[in-house]
C-alpha cells in the first residue's frame, strides 16, 4: 500500500470514528485534534482502528508521534504489518457475557446493566440533564446535545473491545440513566481507557464507585493488565476520586490541560 493509499485510509477511519469531521479540510502538517473532535477515547478508537485495518502494532510509547495526518502516514508506511489472524492478548477467549445487578444507593434501587443501542434516547436525555461543567468534563467539549453519530457510537458498542454500563432507575414508571461508565481496550489488548459520567444529583452518593468498581471487575475477569484515563487538570474532585481508587497520576506530554490517571488491575 502507498502512501496515498494509506492516506485516504486513514481519513475514511478517522471520519468513520468522527462522522461530523470534514476530513477532506484537514490540514496534514498540523494536529489532527486541533482540527477536528476528538476525545480521548475517539483518538484510542482511531489507534485501535488503525492497528486493526493496517495490522500493525501501535505501543502506547508511540502515541505521541502520531499527532499529524502525515506523521500517521509515516508511521504505518515504515512499520512491518503482523499476521491477520492474530487475535487480542485480552480477546483470546470468549469472555462471559454482561449481566444486569442491582444497587441500593442513597435509599433507591440503582439497575447497573449493560447499555444497548435502543438506548440512544436514554443515553440523549441523560446528557442533556447534566450540568454543562459536568458535561464538559466529561467530554471536554462545549455542548449540549449530542450529535446522532456520537450517541450511536456510545450506544452501539461491541461489549468486548468497547464496553459500556449505564446505572438506571425507576421514575414515575421510565426508565431514567443516572451514569454511564465505559472502557475502550488498547489495540495492544493489554490495557483500556474508561470514561465516567453521573448525573448532578447523584455525585457524592456512592454512585460512581460502585460503577468503577463494576468496570475494574469487568476488565480484571477479561485479562486486562491495566485500566487508565484523562482528566482535566482543574477537575479536582475527579483526581481526588481516582487517587482513592487506587490510579496514580501522571503527566500528559500531549496535553498540559490533562492529567492521565493510571491503576493496575
Amino acid at each position: 500500500m502507498d502512501n496515498d493509499e494509506i492516506r485516504s485510509t486513514v481519513l475514511a477511519l478517522i471520519e468513520s470514528i468522527a462522522p461530523d469531521a470534514a476530513v477532506q479540510l484537514i490540514r496534514p502538517d498540523q494536529p489532527l485534534r486541533e482540527q477536528i473532535e476528538l476525545d480521548s477515547m475517539d483518538w484510542l478508537n482511531v489507534i485501535a482502528a488503525l492497528h486493526d485495518r493496517f495490522f500493525v502494532e501501535i505501543p502506547a510509547s508511540d502515541h505521541g508521534q502520531l499527532t499529524t495526518l502525515d506523521s500517521i502516514v509515516s508511521y504505518l508506511a515504515c512499520r512491518p504489518a503482523q499476521h491477520p489472524g492474530e487475535p487480542l492478548r485480552a480477546m483470546a477467549k470468549a469472555p462471559a457475557p454482561l449481566t444486569c445487578n442491582h444497587h441500593w444507593v442513597n435509599g433507591a434501587s440503582v439497575s447497573v446493566r449493560p447499555i444497548r443501542p435502543d438506548d440512544m434516547q436514554l443515553q440523549a436525555d441523560f446528557v442533556r440533564n447534566l450540568s454543562t461543567e459536568t458535561r464538559y468534563q466529561r467530554f471536554m467539549v462545549t455542548l449540549r446535545e449530542l450529535p446522532a453519530a456520537k450517541l450511536k457510537y456510545l450506544t452501539e458498542v461491541d461489549q468486548l473491545r468497547h464496553v459500556a454500563l449505564v446505572a438506571t432507575v425507576d421514575h414515575s414508571g421510565q426508565e431514567v440513566v443516572v451514569g454511564v461508565v465505559r472502557y475502550v481496550v488498547n489495540p495492544a489488548g493489554t490495557g483500556c481507557e474508561f470514561a465516567l459520567a453521573v448525573d448532578d444529583a447523584w455525585q457524592g452518593s456512592g454512585l460512581a464507585g460502585i460503577l468503577m468498581h463494576v468496570l475494574m471487575d469487568i476488565a480484571r475477569s477479561r485479562g486486562l493488565a491495566t485500566m487508565d484515563g484523562t482528566v482535566l487538570r482543574t477537575n479536582t474532585r475527579m483526581l481526588q476520586f481516582t487517587r482513592q481508587l487506587g490510579f496514580r497520576q501522571e503527566r500528559n506530554p500531549d496535553d498540559r490541560d490533562t492529567v492521565r490517571v493510571v491503576r493496575s488491575l
